[in-house]
């Protein structure tokens, strides 16, 4: 295939990227402006998320993949999970720990409690939900937006773009798609009046960068394991934690450091995984460099 060729072929991958992405996105807009699904009963936008799985699924049959394609695998399916929910779980152990030494430390500690509320970044006061329904749909809601952000950012996109490109560059893509994603929130308070400009572009800056990284951690995480399911256990892990463990300080406010917990979290998180990532990569450059010419 000539140069020409090849780069007609990758841009039409990324226009169709491009063009599940925007339906995905519309469907999420039209749900956290129109519908707010998030401020009822049910404390969660998952319906744009269901629609999600759909066109997933719909464009794996139209690309003509197999669901082991896009890092849906049989075998290590529990294990894996488990090993993500282990990992997520260490981590956020470490960084409530902080939180916690930090405000003790400044005798601003009153108690740590177990409710559902909806996420948060900037620990705003929120609704306290003690019932077990609650317990309930919060999980629920999680496992449908893992379900549906690894299928379709780590899983789908990943391959569609990794048939294309080599994976760093494949990884880059689809992570800055999923921290774009994680705008609508700050944009509708921006537009409800609830946040000033400069309030909506340094939550905004934060939240695609925290989010771009966390996604790019999570395709290592597929790379590594050969499938989604470590990184969706994980993913499970980040984003229920916060939503029913909070820590109260003297003035009984909940999560006023939700910030620094969550920066820590994923430093460390990160950081372990692309350790694991570059030992990987260096031992198979060896192995590769020990196998004798002829054998190659």
């Amino acid at each position: 295939m000539n140069e020409s060729k090849l780069l007609n072929t990758k841009l039409k991958t990324i226009l169709a990227v491009l063009i599940i992405y925007a339906i995905c996105f519309a469907f999420r807009a039209l749900e956290y402006f129109v519908i707010r699904t998030d401020q009822t009963f049910f404390g969660e936008a998952f319906i744009h998320k269901l629609i999600g799985i759909g066109l997933m699924i719909a464009a794996i049959f139209v690309f003509r993949y197999r669901f082991e394609d896009v890092g849906f695998k049989t075998g290590k399916s529990f294990l894996d999970i488990l090993k993500g929910l282990a990992f997520g779980i260490i981590v956020f152990i470490i960084a409530y720990g902080v939180e916690i030494i930090i405000l003790a430390a400044s005798n601003n500690l009153k108690a740590v409690e177990l409710y559902v509320t909806a996420y948060s970044v900037d620990g705003g006061e929120q609704a306290k939900h003690t019932e077990f329904i609650f317990f309930v749909i919060c999980v629920i809601g999680n496992i449908i937006n893992v379900l549906m952000e690894e299928g379709v950012f780590r899983g789908l996109f990943q391959k569609m773009l990794s048939d294309k490109y080599k994976f760093l560059i494949a990884g880059i893509i689809a992570s800055v798609l999923f921290g774009v994603w994680h705008i609508m929130a700050p944009l509708r308070s921006l537009i409800d009046g609830n946040k000033t400009v400069g309030g909506f572009i340094g939550e905004s800056a934060m939240l695609i960068g925290t989010s771009a990284l966390v996604g790019f951690k999570f395709a290592m995480m597929g790379k590594l394991t050969g499938n989604l399911y470590m990184g969706m256990g994980d993913h499970f892990v980040n984003n229920t934690i916060v939503n029913i463990l909070h820590v109260i300080n003297n003035e009984g406010k909940a999560d006023n450091l939700t910030v620094i917990r969550i920066s820590i979290a994923q430093s460390v998180s990160f950081t372990a995984v692309l350790i694991w990532y570059i030992i990987v990569a260096i031992r198979k450059k060896k192995a590769t460099q020990q196998i004798p010419v002829e054998q190659q």
